[in-house]
């Protein structure tokens, strides 16, 4: 089964790592609104790896909680990343056993592709 799960992104904010002041790497945190395919919100931990725009990388950890479509209310860890200049190689996954109610025993890929609506999580349940 694929979902698609679309959300927006609500805010942002950079993070240090205490003992590391370096400008080969980026940290923040995301704020997300999940409105189709999940409804609910998320906690993202992002870090970014270069500075020329086009050629960064990124891997990101990312907890939703909230409730699929016609499921019940729960949460869920993903784990994603990427090259920037492209996309296909993106990846992502469901971290094993993190699924509660709703998402309870869910396993499978999940990445962020983008269209014109916007980003989306396209998840393969397996």
């Amino acid at each position: 089964m694929t979902l698609i799960a679309r959300f927006q992104v609500d805010g942002y904010e950079p993070r240090q790592v205490t003992g590391l002041d370096a400008d080969w790497f980026g940290l923040m945190t995301f704020a997300k609104t999940f409105t189709s395919g999940i409804t609910g919100h998320a906690t993202t931990l992002f870090m970014a790896a270069g500075s020329q725009e086009g050629s960064r990388s990124y891997v990101a950890t990312e907890q939703i909680t909230g409730r699929p479509d016609g499921g019940e209310e729960g949460s869920v860890t993903i784990q994603h990343g990427g090259l920037e200049s492209d996309p296909e190689v993106w990846f992502g996954h469901i971290v094993p056993n993190t699924g509660t109610g709703g998402f309870a025993g869910w396993s499978g890929s999940a990445r962020i592709l983008h269209d014109d609506k916007g980003a989306y999580f396209e998840i393969k349940l397996a």
